[in-house]
């Protein structure tokens, strides 16, 4: 009789804790209901902002924005933030190439300092790590534009390639990822590039171009690089050896871009070329995703300033998210987590290298 009182006891203890349990996780999920509809819909638009942006300019994520908001709100939202260029193409007169030969050198700042002071035994190029609150990347200074080129997939074309495997396929002690590419259903292979491709003085590639404003990216014969909106016929003219076509342009003839709220592109993994007036070249690739570690990834404000702090003259985008890619000596040294979360980039059309 005694051991049925205990384990009846026993047993409405146990309800007891169930109940609470229950009711914790029904509050619970209550208030993470009710936070999470105060950050949609709230007085505060940040986030909003953050997400309508950060999706509407992803391949194959537009839906988180679609799932949440109208898309007049959409539309609203874009309007209010968005990169507006200067129209202006590149003035090569304004690029003049310096042989920093003394060891006595006066610098305009800390950051003409890291980029100047080179790495013992390595007069090619220098790392240079950026971490700050909520952004990790890495900005490489190629001191001699002459080695910066265009480097495509084998088969760019009909299929795309890791970008390890174009850095080591060409024989490349830098790499970045360059052009985007057509996309339909949000599933190619990462081959069809678009718009104009120029290698080594000869078009390669002219699809369809992207809608990301910007145009041509390339370098003359003189190892100057051009921003610009010409035809792959008027590049040719011009003498430009290797190029792609993306954008937006964030900085032309040392002038940023108007950027209004985060650029319209949200916060994400993110690549982009620029080149000094003294013609040292700056690849800077920035994380994203990383969730864990606080690294949301770099929006075109970030980008612009980040590229201007170390002296950029003339700056443009490239493509991001799981494109975003750095190789140095056929090792990735960025830190990419595709749309999954596995850390991993995709195959892509074709790079900008620094040749050995």
């Amino acid at each position: 009789m005694e051991k049925d009182v205990n384990l009846e006891s026993v047993k409405k203890k146990k309800m007891k804790t169930s109940k609470k349990v229950l009711i914790g996780i029904i509050i619970f999920l209550v208030l993470s209901v009710s936070g999470f509809a105060f950050l949609l819909y709230g007085p505060y638009s940040g986030f909003r902002n953050w997400l309508i942006t950060t999706a509407m300019t992803t391949m194959n994520h537009q839906y988180l924005a679609k799932w949440f908001y109208s898309e007049k709100t959409i539309e609203d939202v874009l309007k209010e933030n968005y990169v507006a260029e200067s129209g202006e193409n590149t003035d090569i007169s304004k690029i003049n190439f310096v042989n920093y030969g003394s060891k006595y050198m006066m610098y305009k700042n800390k950051y003409d300092k890291e980029i100047l002071t080179k790495d013992k035994g390595n007069d090619l190029y220098k790392k240079i790590d950026i971490n700050e609150k909520g952004i990790r990347g890495y900005l490489v200074a190629v001191y001699d534009p002459s080695k910066v080129k265009v480097a495509t997939a084998k088969q760019m074309g009909t299929k795309g390639e890791m970008l390890t495997g174009i850095a080591k396929n060409n024989n490349a002690a830098v790499a970045m990822n360059a052009s985007g590419f057509i996309d339909p259903n949000y599933n190619s292979n990462g081959g069809k590039p678009h718009g104009i491709v120029i290698k080594d003085g000869k078009l390669v590639s002219n699809l369809e171009k992207a809608p990301v404003g910007g145009g041509l990216i390339g370098f003359t014969k003189d190892n100057v690089l051009v921003l610009g909106k010409y035809s792959a016929e008027e590049a040719l003219r011009k003498g430009i050896r290797d190029a792609v076509e993306f954008g937006p342009y964030l900085v032309v003839n040392g002038e940023p871009s108007f950027i209004k709220g985060n650029g319209g592109w949200g916060s994400a993994p993110r690549s982009a070329i620029g080149q000094r007036q003294d013609g040292i070249v700056l690849f800077l690739v920035m994380d994203g995703r990383d969730y864990a570690h606080g690294i949301d990834g770099a929006d075109m404000v970030d980008l612009t300033e980040i590229l201007m702090r170390y002296g950029a003259y003339n700056a443009a985008n490239l493509d991001g998210g799981t494109s975003s890619g750095l190789v140095i000596n056929d090792k990735l040294v960025n830190k990419p987590i595709n749309g999954s979360g596995e850390h991993s980039t995709r195959a892509i059309p074709d790079a900008w290298i620094v040749a050995k």
